[in-house]
């Protein structure tokens, strides 16, 4: 495994994987295992977005995550015009870092933090532990579109694996991108937000897997309806219509779909 693949090697394995895929779309979207090739292509923008934002090198990574790649599900999208990742995000099964780490960053213990969140029924957890755009798709709608992909992805993949609780820590920006979508996160055991990692203003935070979709959806619903100034008395349309859509395509999948694949989600990969 590997947190620092070279250009040439992710290039040769990105191009050898858009030509297996189907659609045109200039995005396409993966669900990996974490034994597939193509992981590492995920680990190392991984990698490359939070040494730049957070200062967290390789070695860093690999203490951090170590214990949890062998329960780590990976989502991946690679740009067809490039023939290199756009970002990435990662799943760990059972609750992963969130519940290993948040109830000494928050003060509440793991028993306070399950019970809290009726999380002790037995369901499928899943911790969304990362996301990763890297920074050329961030100053322009590519961003939201490489965002919203691996939202997708994630729900997408969360329903094959009948996922009934979702855990994250995230950090301000990535906090914002998904309440701006509709997303309605619960603190972590009524927890307020800490320095985590690098990050100043990281939130705990607990949502119903169900619900992720379903708030995206009504965030869409809301922002179609005749438009209300903000508080400061201006209108924004142009942002208003593009959150709308982005919101409702990851809900509905309408768009994103077709250009979605889950190769790590037929069946479990193991090292031969």
């Amino acid at each position: 495994m590997s947190y620092a693949l070279d250009e040439a090697t992710m290039h040769a394995r990105c191009t050898a994987t858009l030509a297996e895929h189907s659609s045109p779309n200039r995005f396409v979207a993966l669900a990996l295992g974490t034994y597939d090739p193509m992981a590492d292509v995920a680990r190392t923008v991984e990698r490359m977005v939070f040494e730049e934002s957070f200062e967290l090198d390789e070695a860093t990574m690999v203490a951090e995550y170590s214990p949890y790649e062998k329960y780590s599900y990976f989502f991946l999208v690679l740009d067809r015009e490039t023939g290199l990742p756009a970002g990435a995000a990662r799943a760990i099964d059972g609750g992963g870092k969130t519940l290993d780490d948040a109830p000494a960053l928050i003060g509440r213990t793991l028993h306070d933090v399950v019970y809290a969140h009726n999380m002790h029924d037995g369901g499928k957890i899943w911790d969304f532990a990362t996301l990763a755009v890297l920074p050329r798709y961030r100053a322009d709608r590519n961003g939201l579109t490489v965002s919203g992909m691996l939202y997708r992805s994630f729900i997408n993949a969360g329903h094959r694996w009948h996922v009934r609780h979702v855990v994250c820590m995230l950090d301000q920006a990535a906090y914002r991108n998904l309440d701006m979508l509709g997303t309605r996160f619960s603190a972590l055991a009524g927890s307020e937000p800490f320095e985590y990692l690098g990050s100043a203003a990281n939130r705990a935070l607990y949502i119903p897997f169900d619900e992720i979709a379903r708030s995206m959806g009504d965030q869409a619903e809301l922002l179609n309806q005749p438009e209300v100034p903000d508080a400061d008395g201006r209108r924004r349309p142009g942002r208003r219509r593009v959150t709308a859509r982005l919101a409702s395509q990851v809900s509905s999948g309408d768009e994103l779909d077709p250009h979605i694949d889950l190769p790590g989600f037929e069946r479990r990969r193991h090292p031969r």
